[in-house]
């Protein structure tokens, strides 16, 4: 396999999002809702869960697999990825805990998690670029 750490975190990334849409489906045919949210507020959340993996998986793994096609080295984006995945995890598990009253901790943790992972795999890519391609 060329890019075994992004299969790996891809997959993984999948899975997460099986599950957080099979929550969400779960929530829509518990309240008989097909559409929208239903001002469900359990409902709102899970779609929130889901779409937030979605919308920040993508551009992780593409990145991930443009600096592992580069030879990046391979310990320090299999750390990356770790910790991104981590904290989609934590990310999950806090929205669903802050939604119902709990500590908002976790979700925080998720949100630092992905945020700094994807701007560690983009300036490393914008410093591979600078100083191989100059």
């Amino acid at each position: 396999m060329t890019i075994p750490v992004t299969g790996l975190a891809a997959a993984i990334c999948a899975l997460m999002l099986i599950y957080t849409a099979y929550a969400t489906v779960k929530i829509r045919f518990a309240n008989k809702i097909g559409f929208g949210d239903g001002d469900n507020p359990d409902l709102l959340t899970a779609r929130r869960i889901h779409a937030n993996l979605a919308e920040h998986a993508p551009l992780f793994l593409i990145m991930l697999g443009v600096l592992e096609l580069a030879g990046a080295w391979h310990w320090g984006i299999t750390a990356v990825a770790a910790i991104f995945l981590i904290g989609r995890a934590a990310h999950i598990f806090g929205m669903n805990q802050h939604h119902k009253g709990g500590s908002p901790i976790f979700r925080q943790i998720g949100v630092i998690a992905t945020w700094i992972t994807t701007v560690i795999l983009a300036l490393w890519i914008i410093y591979l670029f600078v100083t191989l391609h100059v």
